[in-house]
């Protein structure tokens, strides 16, 4: 939580003091760690491009939806792609998340097209680059599970160590939404290659893992609205489930028969769902019901201002949602 302050000059003064511990539930002694100054150039295009309010949106059921969707839209497609040539399929995931990424860095707020396209782009190129290691490299499914896995821890700890907050109601400087989609893409990679792990190694069967995966994602709500779970764990938890959810059920519709699937095809499914998403994400961004509200954790800037931050790893105080 950033409380209010002067700004604090350019990026190479900029200094933050925050709370360190190896327990991030816990309190921590504060440190000051100062910032490291960038190029001008890259400097101001930070500044012209910086966020004016929060980059992502807020936590609801037609959230959670949309995000299934995304990532059940891009097993299939990615797979599509390798059905025929792994390179231009390469360099069409390649093009698109450049794209998409550029677009959603040039906003200075929550935009739900620009938002969801690199959504759906990290969907695919989170799967190609994770089936790779896989197919081309021959690193066997829980090697890729497990590699993935801390990468992702590796991203939220310098994060935490960072901002000294999880929480997506604090995205609102370029550098808090740099770590966010550098923790979707390992999220994506995560649950493709865990997907694959309970699908075919594990002989589960990929229904059978799509269905595992849909009761697991009630584990986490169950755990915050009963046991007390931190919200923002709670929400991180359910976040990663959602990606061997969706790919599970996108692999089940996608693959053949003989490979425990229902045989309809990638291509069918990746439209079928392409057109969901486009449906869902249009209705989102007329009724704009899912765009976060100011709180105080929103204090947006590139160049952080000093504060402290005390206590324990922070909680998301928005009404009625899960973790934020």
């Amino acid at each position: 939580m950033v409380p209010p302050g002067g700004r604090a000059g350019s990026l190479a003064s900029a200094s933050v003091t925050t709370s360190l511990s190896p327990d991030p539930f816990r309190p921590a002694r504060p440190r000051t760690k100062p910032r490291r100054a960038l190029p001008p150039a890259i400097e101001q295009w930070f500044e012209a491009h910086a966020p004016v309010a929060a980059k992502v949106p807020e936590i609801t059921l037609m959230f959670w939806i949309v995000k299934i969707l995304t990532t059940a839209m891009g097993e299939a497609t990615s797979d599509f792609y390798a059905e025929g040539s792994r390179v231009v399929g390469g360099f069409l995931e390649i093009g698109l998340f450049a794209l998409a990424l550029w677009l959603q860095f040039r906003t200075r707020r929550y935009v739900a097209w620009t938002y969801w396209l690199l959504a759906v782009a990290i969907a695919i190129i989170g799967t190609g680059v994770s089936d790779t290691l896989h197919l081309a490299i021959g690193i066997p499914y829980a090697g890729t599970t497990a590699l993935w896995a801390i990468v992702l821890a590796l991203i939220f700890w310098r994060w935490y160590r960072s901002e000294g907050t999880l929480s997506i109601h604090s995205i609102t400087t370029t550098r808090r939404e740099s770590y966010y989609w550098a923790t979707i893409f390992a999220t994506f990679a995560l649950g493709t290659a865990l997907g694959d792990l309970t699908g075919t190694a594990l002989g589960f069967g990929f229904l059978a893992s799509g269905l595992v995966f849909t009761g697991f994602i009630f584990v986490p709500l169950i755990a915050w609205k009963g046991l007390g779970l931190n919200s923002v764990a709670a929400f991180w938890i359910a976040y990663v489930d959602t990606r061997p959810l969706g790919a599970s059920f996108a692999d089940y519709f996608g693959r053949a028969r003989s490979l425990s699937g229902a045989g309809v095809g990638f291509g069918p499914t990746a439209g079928v769902l392409c057109i969901a998403v486009v449906a869902l994400v249009s209705y989102v961004a007329v009724r704009r019901n899912d765009v976060q509200r100011p709180s105080e954790e929103q204090q947006p800037t590139w160049a952080e201002r000093p504060v402290e931050r005390t206590g324990s790893f922070p909680v998301s105080e928005a009404e009625g949602t899960t973790g934020a």
